[in-house]
């Protein structure tokens, strides 16, 4: 493959961390734009900036397919606020759906919303993705080259032009040339005419599972989706595994299934487990509610709770940042009571639920504002006590610095922030969207603990290790491992201009 450079902004263009996006499939149903609809609010959390509704309606009288479109700026509920767009515009018994935050593309422009939908020789196609393609710079100028003309800056539009471009007969065929030429993490879902497909890549970065609806078939980035919507949970898309969904299929009650590549390990993303996925999810077929009281349970080994100083004193209390650090905060506590009988669990921090997840709002300004209006202290639990608080990680250290400001105004005796992972060093390029490495708080305290934990102002600061987390996740099969890149700056997939990125990340 030709090297081709990439500047460090086009590799990070935005500045906060983000989640990545939510996909959703559903096959034979006369409802698939309302299950879908349900699907993507339970979604809603891998991404506020944008939903679309993409369904295959048969036209008898003209004796062919069409696709009918919805989608917008804003959340799902906004964004089919209207019913009659479910039961008007979207008619079809097939569908699939997308939630979205942006990693590449601009995220205030339209054209960029998911799912795309594109008509070419072999009829109409749509699709969903979740995760970011790594050779992107390189598939673009090649179809360039060849006269490609785009209509959107994703990274996923390149896929649509591959598939559309192929030479193979069978449509099969097509999608399995089209996928052996792009490199990254996606867990997709492509629309045809009659057919549904479910396609991840080979190192299974991002979740996608499989389900049942009676005789409907289901595709979604987490079972949440399907819990809304009492569908049935069978297994997940496989890593390098391409689901098809047809006409047989509804008789035979089965899929058909096609490789599109190996890998020699799986490498999960284990941010899925640590932060994004819904504790009532299970991903990387392991319920995320187990792992992450695992997680905290190993985070109060390696960091137990301060107990009290004198008899007098108050007990410590333990409490979570709401809603993220719940599940954590629970196995933290169920493990230091086995030893300190001097803690107790409570509510410190109250939250509006008014008000969007700030790790995904886009710009700084407004991530500060939005940590003001979504979080108020109890200020009688916290009052001359003193506080652990458990949360999922540090970025760039403002949502935590504000949330440790808002608590000492409280009056605690002293603030101990024990934090669910280890710290993040380095940006992801495989679905979330993180700040560039000299943004990152544990780089510009040199790694240094001690130095992040003043410049929050706590007593004291504690990450897990990396060694800790790896024990907490699970192993489901001998390939089974995770990519830690944020942590280690290991990144097991290749990426266009990286090596470029490191030399001038510090730069600017």
């Amino acid at each position: 493959m030709k090297k081709i450079k990439l500047k460090p902004a086009e590799l990070n263009r935005h500045k906060s961390i983000h989640s990545n996006c939510g996909v959703f499939g559903i096959y034979n149903n006369p409802d698939a734009s309302i299950l879908t609809y349900y699907g993507l609010h339970a979604l809603q959390h891998r991404g506020q900036e944008a939903a679309g509704i993409v369904t295959s309606e048969y036209d008898e009288k003209n004796d062919k397919y069409k696709f009918n479109i919805h989608k917008d700026h804003g959340l799902v509920l906004s964004v089919f606020s209207d019913d009659k767009i479910l039961t008007n515009v979207l008619k079809g018994n097939s569908a699939i759906g997308h939630t979205r935050y942006s990693t590449t593309g601009s995220g205030d422009k339209r054209n960029n919303i998911q799912p795309f939908k594109v008509n070419f020789k072999g009829g109409n196609l749509a699709l969903s993705h979740n995760g970011n393609l790594t050779n992107t710079k390189y598939l673009r100028e090649k179809l360039q080259n060849e006269g490609t003309l785009f209509q959107t800056s994703t990274d996923s539009e390149l896929i649509l032009h591959l598939i559309a471009k192929s030479k193979e007969s069978k449509l099969e065929d097509k999608l399995l040339e089209a996928f052996s030429q792009v490199i990254g993490a996606f867990s997709i879902c492509i629309l045809t005419d009659d057919k549904l497909f479910a396609i991840r890549d080979p190192y299974g970065v991002r979740p996608l599972a499989f389900g049942k609806l009676n005789d409907s078939f289901v595709f979604a980035s987490e079972t949440c989706a399907f819990d809304i919507i009492n569908a049935e949970y069978i297994r997940d898309v496989m890593p390098g595994e391409m689901i098809v969904i047809d006409r047989e299929s509804i008789k035979t009650g089965s899929e058909k299934s096609y490789i599109i590549g190996t890998a020699e390990k799986y490498k999960h993303c284990i941010f899925e487990y640590i932060y994004f996925s819904r504790p009532d999810s299970s991903v990387f077929e392991e319920k995320v509610d187990k792992v992450r009281r695992k997680i905290g349970k190993n985070l109060a080994i390696e960091s137990p709770a301060p107990g009290k100083d004198t008899p007098e004193d108050k007990k410590t209390v333990v409490i979570n940042v709401p809603d993220s650090s719940n599940t954590a905060t629970l196995g933290y506590f169920n493990e230091i009571v086995k030893t300190n009988k001097d803690a107790r669990h409570e509510i410190g921090l109250i939250r509006s639920h008014y008000v969007g997840r700030t790790f995904i709002q886009p710009g700084q300004d407004k991530r500060k504002m939005k940590v003001k209006t979504k979080f108020n202290t109890v200020k009688g639990v916290l009052e001359n006590r003193k506080v652990v608080i458990v949360d999922d990680s540090i970025v760039r250290g403002t949502t935590s610095k504000l949330l440790v400001e808002l608590i000492q105004k409280a009056e605690p005796k002293e603030v101990h922030l024990k934090i669910s992972s280890p710290p993040v060093i380095s940006p992801c390029y495989y679905g979330m969207d993180f700040p560039t490495a000299n943004e990152l708080i544990a780089n510009q305290n040199d790694q240094n603990t001690e130095e992040i934990g003043k410049h929050l102002g706590v007593t004291s600061l504690a990450y897990l290790s990396k060694e800790k987390l790896m024990e907490s996740v699970p192993y489901k099969h001998e390939k089974t491992d995770y990519c830690t890149a944020c942590f280690t700056k290991n990144y097991p997939i290749s990426i266009e201009g990286l090596d470029d990125m490191n030399k001038n990340e510090f730069d600017d």
